[in-house]
């Protein structure tokens, strides 16, 4: 139950940052980023008990995107 809760709160987060940028709501691609990166570790506890691998990688990839992400926003926020 703890895992199918982890998964539904990564996937409605990671819904959520989407539409908010879709829609123009937030326009800070950092705070994006963020939510991504949130919703990818939560949704990856949530199949990672269910041995759906090719999710879980998917997840792994886009929470790997998302930080890498976050650090070019960064440095270029350094700049």
């Amino acid at each position: 139950m703890f895992f199918d809760i982890m998964g539904w709160i990564g996937a409605t987060m990671m819904l959520l940052a989407y539409m908010l940028l879709s829609t123009g709501k937030i326009a800070n691609h950092y705070l994006y980023q963020i939510l991504n990166l949130i919703a990818a570790i939560f949704m990856g506890i949530g199949l990672y008990p269910k041995n759906a691998w090719f999710s879980f990688s998917l997840e792994v990839i886009w929470g790997i995107i998302a930080v890498v992400s976050i650090i070019k926003i960064k440095n270029k926020e350094g700049k």
